[in-house]
C-alpha cells in the first residue's frame, strides 16, 4: 500500500497530514463503504477537531450521515461501531509526538480495515473517484455523548470486578494526557480500586510527557507508585489502545514480560496465540510450556488481526494475542487492542499476587538491538541479499515474512528494514547475555560486509 501502513496512515499535521488528504480518505471511505452513517472520533491532539471536520465533510460530501463522537479512546470508538453496526473514522496518531496526527479506519463490525479493504479505499484516493451527491443528498452531523460511558459500563461487566475490588488495590494511573484521561480513572476507581494519576488532564499538547508509553517517558509514574504505595503503575498511550505496566516498587515492566503473563494465564494447551514476527522469546517459551500454538505475522496490528480472523475460520481458539510494545488482543471480548481492558486483566493477576512476582518468570531475558544506516537503495539491497544468505546457512529455524527471522529454539535473531528510516534493524534476543550479543554481531558481521568499501 502507498498511503495506509499497518496502522492507518499518519504524518506530522499541516505538513505531511493535511486537511485535503483527510478529507479525500473520508470520501474514498464512504464511497467503498457505501453505507448511510457513519462515525467519527478523536484522541486529544491539537489538531483533532481540524481532521475530524475534513473527515466529516469528506463523509457528507458522499451522502454518509456522520455521528461525533468527540474525544474518545480508540476501543470505546470500536465498540461504538459494532454495537451499532457502522464503520468509523479515528483521527489519532496514537503514541506519535504532539505534531502528528494520523487516520484510522474502522469497520462495521467494530474491528480496524484489513489490508484488502484498505487497498479498496486507496485505489479511490489515488484516482479521485467519489460518489459524490447532489447538494439535497448531503449526509447530516450529530453528535454522540454516550460512547465513552457506554464504553466504560461493558468493561465493568466484563471483567472480574469482584476479585480486583476484593483485593482493595491502590493504582497509579498515567493516561498521558491522551484520550484514555476521560475513561480510565473512573473505570478503575468503579472497579473498586483506589486511584492516583500523574499527567491525568485531556492535553493535545502533552505537557507532562511524550505520547508513546516507553521507560523514558515514564519517570513520572515509577515516581507515584512509590510516593502512593501503589499496588501497580498502568501507562498509555495518546489514543490508549496500549497499556504498560509498573510494579509495585515502581520499576518498569517491559511489555515482552507483561504480554507474556497475561498468556501463560490466558493460554491453555491446544490454544493458538498471534504475535509479529519480532516477538520476544519470552512468548515462545510460555507458548512451549502450555502446548499453545505460536503463529507470526508482519508488524502490526492490521496484520495480527487478519491473521487472527484467518485462524478462527479455521476453528482455532485465539485466547489472548498482541505485541511487546503493550498492545494485547483479547479476541473473545473484542477484536481490538483495549488499553483500560488490558490493565483490567492484569489487575485480576495482581488481585493475587504483586507484580513483581507475575512477571517474575519473564525478566531474565537479553535483549540486543542493532542499527545499521545505509545512505542508498543499493547498500540497502546488499544488505537485505546478504541477510538472505545468512538465513539460508544458518542452523535455525527461518521465517521470511517480514524480514528474516532466525529461530534457535532458545534464542532468535531478526533483520529487517525499517518502514520509516533508512536503517536496518537488527533484534537478538537469548537468557543469556553473551549469546543474545553473539547473534547480533554474527547477522551485523554478515551484513556490514557485503557493503562496498567506503
Amino acid at each position: 500500500m502507498k498511503l495506509f501502513g499497518s496502522s492507518g496512515t499518519r504524518g506530522v499535521a499541516n505538513e505531511q497530514l493535511t486537511p485535503e488528504f483527510v478529507l479525500r480518505v473520508a470520501k474514498a471511505a464512504g464511497t467503498v463503504w457505501k453505507v448511510d452513517r457513519a462515525a467519527i472520533a478523536r484522541d486529544t491532539r491539537t489538531t483533532g477537531e481540524l481532521f475530524s471536520n475534513a473527515a466529516a465533510s469528506g463523509l457528507a460530501s458522499v451522502g454518509v450521515d456522520v455521528d461525533r463522537l468527540g474525544v474518545t479512546p480508540t476501543p470505546a470508538v470500536t465498540r461504538y461501531c459494532e454495537v451499532e453496526g457502522v464503520p468509523g473514522i479515528v483521527i489519532t496518531a496514537s503514541h506519535n509526538p504532539p505534531e502528528y496526527n494520523g487516520v484510522k479506519l474502522v469497520g462495521p463490525d467494530g474491528v480496524e480495515l484489513v489490508v484488502e479493504r484498505l487497498e479498496r479505499i486507496e485505489d479511490h484516493i489515488l484516482a479521485e473517484e467519489f460518489d459524490t451527491v447532489a447538494w439535497d443528498e448531503v449526509g447530516e452531523t450529530r453528535r454522540v455523548e454516550s460512547a465513552n460511558r457506554d464504553y466504560v459500563d461493558e468493561m465493568l461487566a466484563t471483567v472480574d470486578r469482584e476479585k480486583i475490588a476484593a483485593a482493595g488495590l491502590r493504582v497509579a494511573l498515567d493516561p498521558g494526557h491522551g484520550a484514555g484521561a476521560l475513561t480510565s480513572p473512573d473505570f478503575y476507581r468503579e472497579l473498586g480500586c483506589e486511584v492516583v494519576t500523574v499527567n491525568g488532564q485531556a492535553d493535545g499538547h502533552f505537557p507532562g510527557r511524550k505520547p508513546e508509553p516507553v521507560e523514558k517517558n515514564l519517570g513520572d509514574l515509577g515516581r507515584l507508585v512509590r510516593a502512593a504505595d501503589a499496588d501497580v503503575g498502568i501507562a498509555h498511550d495518546g489514543d490508549a489502545d496500549r497499556a504498560i505496566f509498573f510494579d509495585e516498587r515502581g520499576g518498569y515492566i517491559e511489555g515482552d514480560a507483561s504480554l507474556a503473563a497475561l498468556s501463560a494465564a490466558g493460554l491453555s494447551k491446544g490454544d493458538t496465540t498471534v504475535a509479529a514476527v519480532n516477538v520476544s522469546q519470552r512468548l515462545v517459551d510460555v507458548c512451549n510450556d502450555v502446548g499453545a500454538t505460536l503463529e507470526l505475522t508482519p508488524i502490526g496490528s492490521t496484520n495480527l488481526i487478519t491473521r487472527i480472523r484467518e485462524l478462527w475460520a479455521e476453528g482455532e481458539t485465539v485466547p489472548v494475542a498482541g505485541e511487546g510494545n503493550g498492545g494485547v488482543f483479547f479476541p473473545d471480548y473484542r477484536l481490538v487492542r483495549d488499553g483500560a481492558f488490558i490493565g483490567a486483566k492484569f489487575l485480576e493477576l495482581v488481585a493475587e499476587k504483586p507484580p513483581s512476582e507475575i512477571v517474575a518468570p519473564y525478566t531474565d531475558y537479553h535483549n540486543v538491538r542493532v542499527n545499521l544506516v545505509y545512505d542508498t537503495e543499493a547498500e540497502l539491497n546488499a544488505m537485505l541479499a546478504a541477510a538472505e544468505k545468512y538465513a539460508e546457512r544458518a542452523d535455525a529455524d527461518p521465517n521470511i515474512i517480514d524480514g528474516y527471522r532466525l529461530d534457535y529454539g532458545d534464542a532468535w535473531v531478526l533483520v529487517r528494514p525499517s518502514g520509516t528510516e533508512p536503517k536496518v534493524r537488527i533484534y537478538a534476543e537469548a537468557r543469556e547475555t553473551n549469546r543474545a550479543e553473539a547473534l547480533a554481531e554474527d547477522a551485523r558481521s554478515a551484513l556490514t560486509a557485503a557493503l562496498p568499501d567506503p
